[in-house]
């Protein structure tokens, strides 16, 4: 069985991880066409300094690091144990990554059970998250495990 454990982020983790995330999300959105190219970059990294006005000791978050048994880092996790919206209870999974060196050996499925009993640790009696409708293997990922639609976007070209 594919093995891994859940630690807090370093802070040389933190900022390399920074920089991957700004470009990854602003990609996702530009890709869904809800911003513009221009500036997505610089404005992703607003946002998530909005989310993180504490880097790696804001409260009530877990910045987590995914490793393998042979000490090496395979991904990454950041739940925020308060809903963005306010909703009482439910843990918030802004960010889930296996590393690229390391997908498709198993470990997509273990770091979200990992990070579900993280939350569930925590106090969390649910986990929500979004996921971009471009992301089959995310939307296979997620649905399998028993995660549901609780509301869905959709567009249609004109």
């Amino acid at each position: 069985m594919t093995a891994l454990t859940l630690r807090p982020m370093t802070d040389a983790e933190y900022s390399a991880w920074q920089i991957a995330l700004a470009r990854d999300y602003a990609a996702e959105k530009v890709e869904a066409g809800q911003w513009p190219e221009e500036g997505s970059v610089e404005r992703a990294r607003r946002e998530n300094a909005r989310l993180l006005p504490g880097g790696l000791e804001t409260p009530r978050t877990l910045l987590l690091t995914a490793v393998g048994d042979g000490g090496e880092a395979l991904g990454r996790a950041w739940i925020a144990l308060d809903h963005p919206e306010g909703i009482r209870g439910i843990a918030y999974l802004y960010d889930i990554e296996v590393h690229e060196a390391h997908r498709g050996e198993g470990f997509g499925r273990v770091l979200l059970g990992a990070v579900e009993a993280a939350a569930r640790e925590a106090g969390a009696e649910a986990l929500e998250l979004n996921v971009f409708g471009t992301n089959e293997v995310a939307l296979a990922l997620y649905g399998s495990s028993g995660y549901r639609s609780v509301t869905q976007r959709m567009r249609k070209p004109l």
